[in-house]
């Protein structure tokens, strides 16, 4: 198996180099046709999540549904699906930051009972606990 890293993801959501985006499209269909996987991990998932907002100026629905959409993908093995999808859950009931909930629910997924932290703004979805 082989992991993706940011960039690819992003040229192949955004396609804004066109040969990249390509060639991200045709790695994605070579592996699926193939019967393989690609990996996407936890970090992958947050830089993501920073590009789309940050250099593309994505909203967080937008943001959102870019994530639904690599959950929905056969082709692609996500480091903690299950978070991921709370995630997207979560993203859509509350105001917190997306990327502090990704924090949170990595937490939570390694067993741990909350995150602790000096932000206010994540309190209250039960994922941290403020110091």
């Amino acid at each position: 198996m082989k992991a993706l890293d940011t960039n690819v993801i992003v040229r192949f959501l955004i396609n804004d180099d066109k040969a990249q985006g390509r060639r991200a499209r045709r790695l994605l269909q070579d592996a699926e046709d193939a019967g393989e996987r690609l990996a996407i991990t936890t970090p992958v998932v947050l830089e993501t999540i920073w590009v789309l907002s940050a250099v593309y100026e994505f909203t967080r629905d937008e943001s959102l549904r870019a994530l639904e959409l690599l959950l929905q993908m056969p082709v692609l093995e996500i480091e903690d699906y299950d978070s991921m999808q709370q995630l997207v859950r979560l993203g859509r009931s509350t105001r917190a930051d997306l990327s502090d909930l990704l924090i949170g629910l990595s937490g939570r997924a390694h067993g741990c009972d909350s995150t602790v932290t000096f932000e206010k703004g994540p309190g209250d979805t039960g994922l941290f606990e403020w110091l």
